[in-house]
């Protein structure tokens, strides 16, 4: 895995940490006290609680362990000043094409794509177009439906308006 997989915001790894301590200290003890008292009624063959519940907390122990093994690998990338004027991990872009659409990206880890907050992986080609890119500069992306040319407009570390930290 390349070490770009493992990078993520300060923001993004304190949710999925709090993500864990939720799933740990919260949902998981009262799921498996639900399965505990399915348990108590008899019959677990044909008890759709203990069946069911029996499965949510299968689930439950899967991500706690993902989360504890990802959080253990992950590198929280904090903003340095010495980024300002640049694309780097963790910048908020806004980009226009020749057309005069606007798009507006922020460049993160795996752990944190969110398309509906704009929130892109830096393994994207958007992203890879993007990173060390300066206002004005012209980005070109090859995506599927062919090459797709967008102007700089503005770079932030700092969300725009109406975008989500």
């Amino acid at each position: 895995m390349t070490e770009k997989a493992h990078l993520i915001t300060r923001k993004g790894w304190e949710a999925l940490d709090k993500e864990l301590k939720y799933l740990w200290k919260e949902y998981r003890p009262e799921i498996t006290l639900k399965v505990q008292e399915a348990a108590a009624q008899g019959d677990r063959s044909e008890n759709a609680d203990y069946t069911y519940n029996k499965r949510l907390l299968r689930q439950i122990d899967s991500r706690v362990r993902y989360l504890i093994k990802r959080l253990e690998v992950l590198k929280i990338v904090d903003y340095s000043p010495q980024q300002e004027g640049k694309v780097f991990f963790g910048a908020w872009v806004e980009l226009e094409n020749d057309e005069g659409a606007v798009v507006r990206y922020r460049i993160v880890g795996k752990d944190e794509i969110d398309t509906k907050k704009g929130y892109i992986t830096i393994d994207s080609p958007m992203a890879r177009a993007l990173i060390g890119k300066q206002v004005d500069d012209e980005v070109v992306v090859q995506t599927p439906s062919g090459r797709k040319e967008w102007f700089i407009n503005e770079i932030r570390y700092q969300p725009f308006d109406g975008m989500e930290a």
